[in-house]
């Protein structure tokens, strides 16, 4: 009851959503660019097509009152006659308003489609314009939902706004004029009070089950996410054997859908009945009207089946009516939803005319740099580093010190709070991201990788790349013989976020990913952690090999990584409390030292403790 509550007091605001769900969609029906006229003629076409399958519609029983009419007068040959040609007359008339039917659907067909296409590419790709910020706080389960519903809502909202509110009350204008003048005001009274009622009760039942629909919507959303968040995260449940409490957690949501999906459907029964019992009062009435005036005489056997006729004419529509209403709410919700998100800001945004970044060596520098994902919770306190063009420096320090956030902000994922980052000058917010996306070549400290071949994995590091050039990348970076002895190769599927492959293959695919992109700037976020000290050393080599003449900037845990480096950073709480080169620090004897030394040690006890286990 609560929420359903929370959803009724949320209707107003859906219902404003839904006026403008529609401004947005209206553009894609009539638009401004003179390249897509051809939509404007193709809605125009097909508008003519609905309006001559409606006149047609309208115009058919009095084919068919003319034909019953001509039967009940048998016995003269010519009468006779003239009752198979109207009959067939009937039949071409219910055949072409069929076909004019089937005429707007195609002519249309190629307008919804546009409209779905370009609304999923400029929803995907404002996704990806999206902040990193916003990524890590939304469920990705719950976002797909969300495009998935609305993209799909486009095609429909379009077709049933044109093709069936307004034909409708077109068609029922008609019949309604058809029955005033060949019958009396009555009839046409019973008619309109049959229909106000029936518009009355299917939108007041219909609003009813759009707060169910929206309380089922929010479960089928809740349980997806929890259900994608569980595959994603495979290895945690076995390792914690927590696979019943996974399906548990799963099951508890899709109970709640179940519940919200069974009141949905007594209240979609409840609908179907209450319609038919105002139609048919309707239908029986009016029947029973012209039963009345057939036996005094005022009209026609034919008389009586055209109202009949016309009366489950009215029907159909009216009864499509509660379907394409609800629908259409549907799709305002669902497609509010995505407009949401279409209007979400983009935390990082290319300033207007924006210049490309041009980079002559590689100079980064960071000015008095502050920094905090938080208000309340600063990273970067104030930091300011130099670093040479083709020189490579290393950034250490203790977790939480603010070292994979000076990547983020080279890389731009977020924009510094204060002071200022620059690239040969210039400052990385007064360039496109596209341009300084493509100088920087980052390895992770978690590669993902597609569900794809490793061909493909490798090769996106630069879009057009040679097959040579794609095993010259993974040579350098010592993964090319693993892949030769696979079955498959370089054809090799690495399954959903490269599961398939070890920490270690994974780490040297991205690798040669990056190598491939052969940037002038390299960034290494903990680049060999997951790999063991043979492989280390090898993929260090190879990382030396490509950082030369380039600037390279390390971010490392493992101190034995970066002892070569140009420049030692030393980081403790978001602020630089050391910095040189391997041997000063250590003569400094200060927080690099006891790093340095801490980790020796355990080095050293792994190494004891290996030789007891062997002896």
């Amino acid at each position: 009851m609560r929420r359903l509550q929370h959803t009724a007091n949320n209707l107003n605001d859906e219902q404003i959503s839904g006026w403008r769900t529609i401004r947005r969609v209206a553009p894609y029906l009539w638009p401004s660019d003179p390249k897509l006229v051809w939509v404007k003629y193709r809605v125009v076409f097909a508008m003519l097509a609905l309006l001559a399958a409606k006149v047609v519609a309208v115009w058919t029983p009095l084919l068919y009152k003319n034909a019953v009419d001509a039967l009940a007068g048998a016995g003269v040959s010519d009468l006779a006659m003239g009752a198979v040609g109207l009959t067939l007359a009937y039949g071409g008339a219910r055949l072409m308003s069929n076909g004019f039917q089937q005429l707007r659907d195609a002519i249309f067909a190629a307008v919804g489609q546009r409209a779905l296409r370009q609304l999923a590419l400029e929803t995907f790709t404002h996704i990806h314009r999206l902040s990193m910020r916003y990524h890590i706080t939304r469920k990705t389960g719950g976002l797909s939902r969300i495009i998935e519903r609305g993209v799909k809502g486009v095609e429909f909202l379009l077709r049933f706004l044109l093709f069936s509110i307004g034909p409708l009350v077109l068609e029922l204008v008609m019949i309604a004029g058809v029955l005033f003048f060949l019958f009396d005001v009555w009839y046409l009274a019973v008619v309109v009070l049959t229909i106000a009622l029936y518009v009355w009760f299917t939108f007041a039942v219909t609003e009813w089950r759009v707060k169910l629909r929206k309380v089922m919507n929010d479960q089928d959303t809740d349980a997806n996410q929890k259900a994608i968040d569980s595959l994603l995260n495979f290895e945690t449940v076995k390792y914690f054997g927590a696979e019943r409490r996974e399906a548990a957690r799963y099951d508890a949501a899709m109970a709640g859908y179940e519940q919200a999906a069974l009141k949905t459907s007594y209240s979609l029964a409840f609908l179907n009945f209450g319609q038919a019992f105002l139609i048919t009062g309707g239908l029986v009435a009016v029947m029973v009207m012209a039963a009345i005036g057939v036996e005094r005489g005022d009209l026609t056997v034919g008389d009586f089946v055209m109202v009949n006729a016309y009366m489950i004419q009215i029907t159909m529509p009216l009864n499509f009516l509660g379907t394409v209403y609800r629908e259409i709410r549907q799709a305002l919700v669902d497609m509010g939803e995505m407009f949401d998100l279409l209007e979400q800001p983009a935390e990082v945004s290319d300033k207007p005319n924006a210049g490309d970044l041009a980079v002559t060596g590689g100079h980064v520098e960071l000015r008095d740099v502050a920094f905090g994902y938080d208000a309340e919770r600063p990273i970067l306190k104030g930091v300011s580093m130099d670093i040479e063009p083709g020189k490579t420096v290393a950034i250490v320090g203790s977790s939480g010190s603010g070292k994979s956030t000076i990547g983020r902000l080279l890389f731009r994922f977020y924009d510094v709070q204060s002071g200022a980052l620059l690239i040969d000058g210039q400052d990385v917010r007064d360039i496109t991201q596209e341009s300084l996306h493509a100088q920087i070549g980052v390895v992770p400290q978690d590669t993902v990788l597609f569900n794809d071949t490793i061909r493909y994995n490798i090769a996106y590091g630069r879009d057009g790349a040679t097959e040579d050039e794609i095993v010259g990348a993974a040579k350098s970076a010592q993964i090319h013989d693993f892949i030769m002895a696979l079955p498959e190769g370089y054809d090799t599927a690495v399954g959903e976020r490269g599961l398939k492959l070890s920490g270690g293959e994974k780490q040297r695919v991205g690798i040669a990913r990056t190598l491939l992109k052969n940037p002038p700037i390299l960034l290494l976020d903990e680049a060999t952690s997951a790999l063991d000290t043979e492989t280390e050393q090898g993929i260090q080599d190879a990382l030396a090999r490509a950082g030369h003449g380039r600037t390279v900037i390390t971010i490392a845990h493992r101190l034995s990584t970066i002892a070569d480096a140009d420049q030692i950073v030393v980081l403790e709480k978001g602020e630089i409390v050391e910095r040189g080169s391997h041997a000063d620090l250590l003569a400094q004897d200060g927080r690099y030292a006891q790093l340095w030394h801490r980790q020796a040690n355990e080095q050293g006890d792994d190494t004891g403790a290996g030789r007891a286990a062997a002896g």
